[in-house]
């Protein structure tokens, strides 16, 4: 029904939303992570 497929792609936005700051964070740890193992610090 139009109904269903209303909710699950609100579900799946709403798992896409999580997902990218999931991301998000990884990168960031990521390119902290690189810096601190730069040689010469």
């Amino acid at each position: 029904t139009p109904a269903a497929e209303n909710v699950e792609l609100r579900e799946a936005k709403k798992r896409i939303r999580l997902l990218e700051q999931e991301n998000e964070v990884l990168r960031r740890a990521a390119a902290y992570l690189s810096q601190a193992n730069l040689p010469g610090k």
